[in-house]
């Protein structure tokens, strides 16, 4: 299997303008149907909503599938939809897209950019982008859909589709968990999904078997110290003196505390301190974003940040009522996604078969996060896989390896994913997935 890298992907660029994979009623079938599902992807690109507030979007969707036949519960956790669709006794398979978009303003200049504004949780104004590729996920979610209905003499078993509100918080999938997905709607033996690449051609199809995404924590660490004037800072306790050896003392826990070979991250993504040149304040703050995959790795983590944290405390003097305070935002946990390894090795093979081996890749784990790891975080006896569906247009992505030019990633105002490909590719492997695990 070919893994994600320049040279790697360089050669199989060169290799796909003269073998594609081959055509065949299902590839035809959806290609069909593009113009129908661009229309869908623009209207979904330029309406885009935020984490928890995707009534419009899972209204529109919710009637698609009503009308392919699936039995539709709207709310579910909030906004989410469960479409399910029984045909005989067989397995259950779970395919689901998210639909949450991202507090950015559109920078790609296409003529269907979003437009909209809406307000965070705190009140605040801020402009509404995909910036994650959701509009892409819920299109190839309705394609798949379309195609499945239309074959029901091909399949048998039951099919449950949902579309996750919330995925970019990270509350999404758990909520729809809580709110009885496993209970009031049959439990999958099965869970698919895809995600669109920045980093990868459009039509490619990235799988990782085992650990795909990282367990993501986020750590607050409140300073304790004693404030004064700046003129005279021996009567003070500086916390921002103490903050900062604690910033330097936590690169130390990856770097010499941890396997090399188990990956980690600690990152501190934040320091707010002080008001005035002359003033020494009574405490900072640091927002760290901690990132593994086991659970043995990320206890330790998360240990060692207390550890060091009190630990230079002592060394600065603070007495035990001036500890620092650690806080792990636990609502804002996702657990490490693992996809199954003997069934995505299976569906690996599907897809060099239908896309040729040279579009489809063994890549490595990343270390972002992705709540689809729920899903079989509640019952490990299911069989799950998320894949990566590449965006980038071929002659940007081969222009990037010879030039080293930046290519927009995830979340960024300017990423704009070759749609047509990452819809029709993520569409016609889902589906393709869901006949061979429910084939009669």
């Amino acid at each position: 299997m070919r893994k994600f890298g320049k040279l790697t992907l360089l050669a199989a660029a060169s290799m796909l303008a003269v073998s594609p994979a081959q055509a065949d009623a299902l590839n035809d079938a959806i290609a069909a149907d593009m113009p129908s599902l661009m229309d869908l992807y623009r209207d979904l690109h330029a309406n885009p909503e935020l984490s928890g507030e995707e009534v419009r979007t899972a209204a529109k969707l919710a009637a698609e599938a009503r009308r392919l036949g699936f039995t539709v519960t709207e709310k579910v956790g909030g906004t989410g939809v469960v479409a399910v669709m029984e045909n005989g006794e067989g397995p259950t398979v779970l395919l689901r897209a998210d639909m949450d978009g991202l507090p950015v303003e559109e920078k790609t200049g296409l003529p269907f950019a979003s437009k909209v504004k809406a307000k965070t949780r705190e009140g605040n104004e801020t402009y509404v982008m995909h910036a994650c590729g959701h509009d892409t996920h819920m299109t190839g979610w309705v394609a798949t859909a379309r195609q499945l209905a239309a074959r029901k003499d091909q399949w048998a078993g039951t099919l449950v589709m949902i579309l996750q509100p919330a995925e970019e918080t990270g509350e999404g999938a758990l909520a729809m968990l809580e709110d009885g997905l496993y209970t009031r709607f049959p439990k999958p033996d099965y869970a698919l999904a895809f995600h669109d690449a920045a980093g990868a051609p459009a039509g490619y199809i990235g799988y990782a078997p085992g650990y795909a995404l990282a367990n993501v924590d986020s750590v607050d660490i409140r300073v304790k110290g004693v404030g004064g004037h700046g003129a005279y800072p021996h009567t003070t306790k500086d916390p921002i003196v103490l903050a900062s050896r604690i910033v330097g003392a936590l690169q130390t826990l990856v770097s010499r505390e941890m396997d090399p070979q188990d990956p980690a991250v600690v990152t501190v993504g934040s320091f707010q301190a002080g008001s005035k040149h002359n003033i020494i304040s009574d405490e900072a703050l640091l927002l760290l974003t901690v990132r593994s995959y086991g659970d043995e790795t990320r206890a330790k983590l998360l240990d060692g940040i207390e550890r060091i944290a009190r630990g230079e405390a002592i060394t600065a003097g603070m007495p035990e009522d001036r500890m620092p305070v650690v806080t792990l935002r636990k609502a804002e946990f996702t657990p490490a996604t693992y996809n199954s390894p003997e069934f995505s090795v299976e569906m690996a093979k599907l897809f060099e078969a239908r896309f040729g081996k040279e579009r489809v890749v063994q890549s490595k784990p990343v270390m972002g996060g992705e709540d689809f790891s729920r899903y079989r975080r509640a019952d490990e006896n299911i069989k799950s896989m998320i894949f990566w569906v590449g965006g980038v247009p071929m002659a940007e992505y081969q222009e990037s390896l010879k030039t080293d030019k930046k290519l927009p990633s995830l979340h960024s105002a300017f990423w704009a994913p070759e749609a047509e490909k990452v819809i029709m590719t993520g569409a016609e492997a889902l589906t393709a997935a869901t006949l061979q695990i429910m084939k009669k």
